[in-house]
């Protein structure tokens, strides 16, 4: 049976989409969501280099966490790298996963060597819309919580 598919969006702190893509959802429990898609082209990323056409991702998605991690597979299925993008939880209703992007990210490398990404942008925005202390403690213990996870080998970086 082929997975459902689904729209997945990335929001601001505004909830204006910033980004949306669709791909199919294999699995779920109450706590996470479990999706994969393709990229239909290319695309060249600051952080990551080019990303080819045809890369797989598997995105994890919590609804309880205040992160998502992507995990690139290159077209031969080798691991390209993990994306970790430090969010609020992801909410999940008739077929939409929508998840608000607080902009810090966590490179990690097939080496396990990761890079902690555009705490400028968290900073400016924080600004922008006011984020309260709330959201800016949980974005931090959340960068904190994902190097742990990714040190240690933890679900999902434990190849």
């Amino acid at each position: 049976m082929p997975p459902q598919q689904i729209t997945v969006n990335a929001r601001k702190y505004d909830q204006k989409i910033r980004r949306s893509w669709n791909g199919g959802l294999v699995s779920s429990n109450e706590n996470l969501l479990v999706v994969v898609g393709r990229f239909e082209g290319d695309v060249e990323h600051a952080g990551l280099g080019l990303i080819k056409h045809d890369t797989v991702s598997v995105e994890y998605f919590w609804l309880d966490r205040w992160y998502n991690v992507f995990k690139f597979h290159e077209a031969d299925g080798s691991l390209r790298n993990y994306y970790c993008n430090i969010a609020m939880p992801a909410t999940f209703a008739d077929r939409v996963l929508n998840y608000v992007d607080l902009d810090i990210d966590v490179v990690v490398w097939p080496n396990g060597k990761y890079d902690v990404l555009d705490r400028d942008d968290f900073e400016r925005n924080t600004l922008k819309y006011n984020y309260p202390k709330e959201i800016k403690e949980r974005a931090e213990e959340s960068v904190t919580e994902l190097i742990g996870m990714v040190e240690g080998c933890v679900f999902p970086f434990e190849t």
